[in-house]
């Protein structure tokens, strides 16, 4: 028996998609149902270090968890759930080769899996490596890991990847809702590269891809709200100016946006390294900071960022 899906749900909160959006094909747990029960079969030994790993999980101590999950996967070598947390937690510690090896190890075991997906190009992308390189390695032939993958890239405001995935995958009423979405995205970012490029030719900035003209072009998404191409603009001006804070918080103000707390805090924390003396541009981040720890449930850590919000600036 392996941990049920829903399990993994219950425990890491992957709850990315609406089930009106997108039904999964797993048991749903009851009102008097516990998490409990999808573990009956497991020894004492396996149960406790399993539990004891999530706990350390949601308190961020990674090191602790991750000794945990192994300790799991002695007991149960099969246990592909395991896998899937193993991956998640190098990932949080930056271990990208192991958590990209644990993650294919997941996903090639349930290619229908979302979260699996999910996580898998979550690692790839904090590479920088891109999924058709790994074509031969994944499950393609499988039509639900292509939507998923489609949902994933559409998700992630990745619409142009989401559209080329979905062009290959053989249709369904799920491809076809998403199919409309994903135009609607293409068509929402390109309309927001526009105005950004108005703004920046009618602002006589410098010369394509400098810092001026990046930062002109946050700013007017940021007057507008138009955050569903933010991230990706803020990730491009980080890879030319990865010193930059502004950057980063545009990013995290982004991932906050797109309900991706956890992105949001990787991306702000990272930020804080290099912001100096500038007390209305450190306030900004704080309080995302703070939106952000408080959507994980993180009251200590909000609290934390809330008090060092200066008032005034």
């Amino acid at each position: 028996m392996k941990i049920s899906s829903i399990l993994l749900t219950f425990f890491g909160g992957y709850l990315f998609v609406s089930a009106s959006a997108y039904a999964q094909e797993s048991p749903q747990i009851g009102e008097n149902q516990s998490a409990e029960v999808f573990l009956e079969d497991y020894s004492d030994d396996f149960q406790e270090k399993f539990f004891e790993a999530i706990k350390q999980k949601g308190i961020e101590n990674y090191d602790r968890a991750i000794n945990l999950m192994l300790a799991c996967k002695q007991l149960d070598a099969e246990n592909y759930v395991v896998d899937h947390e193993l991956a998640q937690l190098y990932l949080k510690e930056k271990q990208y080769a192991v958590a990209e090896e644990h993650a294919l190890t997941a996903l090639l075991a349930e290619p229908h899996n979302l979260w699996y997906t999910n996580t898998y190009v979550d690692i790839l992308q904090k590479q920088q490596k891109s999924i058709e390189g790994y074509r031969a390695k994944l499950p393609f032939n499988n039509a639900k890991f292509k939507e998923n993958l489609a949902l994933v890239y559409y998700r992630k405001g990745r619409a142009k990847a989401a559209k080329a995935i979905l062009t290959e995958t053989p249709k369904s009423n799920f491809t076809q809702i998403l199919s409309v979405k994903i135009d609607d995205l293409i068509e929402a970012q390109e309309a927001t590269i526009t105005r950004s490029s108005f703004s920046v030719t009618n602002n006589n900035s410098s010369e394509s891809g400098s810092f001026k003209q990046y930062k002109a072009r946050i700013q007017g998404m940021l007057r507008t709200n138009n955050y569903l191409a933010l991230d990706q603009v803020a990730e491009e001006a980080l890879e030319n100016y990865p010193s930059q804070p502004y950057f980063y918080y545009a990013q995290g103000y982004a991932f906050n946006k797109k309900s991706k707390p956890r992105d949001a805090i990787e991306s702000l924390e990272a930020g804080l390294d290099y912001l100096v003396g500038d007390i209305a541009l450190a306030n900004k981040f704080y309080q995302e900071l703070a939106d952000a720890y408080n959507s994980i449930n993180n009251s200590v850590k909000a609290n934390m960022y809330l008090r060092k919000i200066k008032p005034g600036f």
